[in-house]
């Protein structure tokens, strides 16, 4: 039996114990029990919060698209920054290890969850405008901003999925990309 825990489960215990599973073993490990054994909890405790598996997943991925959009707002609120610089936090953002595990399973999940891919579509949208954004205030064209912001995005995701798990390229890489992008 797991140790009896000294405080009440939350809805944000929930959560994040979900994120630990998804980065661990994507979203088969997605399981009452599994969820259950990590907190310490009995599947009352899960009951008591969510209805069934589905309501916990529904939760899940609205919790993640409120983080993600959380984070990637800020995106479009850094205008008094350079171009340069907020590509390169956008960038860093993106592949950053704390979060690459959780943001390739939801990338995965979302091509066979409509309701995943809607949150995805909607943090992508974000990333993009801003991105398009500081390539325009860099002085491209409208056209050149969109195809240079969606290639530069593109690349990030592709580097996402072909990284070992926590890796991220060099920093000199990451100039070297930017140097190459603002050509």
């Amino acid at each position: 039996m797991a140790p009896e825990r000294d405080r009440p489960t939350s809805v944000e215990d929930w959560i994040d114990a979900g994120f630990a599973l998804l980065a661990e073993g994507g979203t088969n490990a997605l399981r009452i029990g599994r969820l259950c054994d990590r907190l310490h909890v009995t599947k009352g405790s899960f009951y008591w919060h969510f209805t069934d598996i589905q309501a916990y997943r529904a939760a899940l991925v609205e919790a993640w698209g409120e983080v993600r959009d959380g984070e990637r707002r800020r995106f479009t609120q850094m205008q008094d920054v350079a171009p340069r610089q907020r590509m390169r936090v956008m960038m860093e953002a993106l592949v950053n290890p704390s979060h690459w595990a959780v943001e390739r399973v939801m990338r995965t999940w979302a091509i066979a969850d409509e309701q995943v891919a809607r949150k995805v579509r909607q943090s992508d949208r974000r990333v993009l405008s801003a991105l398009q954004q500081a390539f325009l205030d860099d002085g491209f064209s409208p056209g050149e901003a969109a195809l240079r912001s969606t290639i530069m995005f593109s690349a990030g995701v592709g580097l996402l999925h072909a990284a070992d798990p926590g890796e991220t390229a060099p920093a000199e890489v990451r100039e070297l990309f930017l140097d190459f992008m603002l050509r």
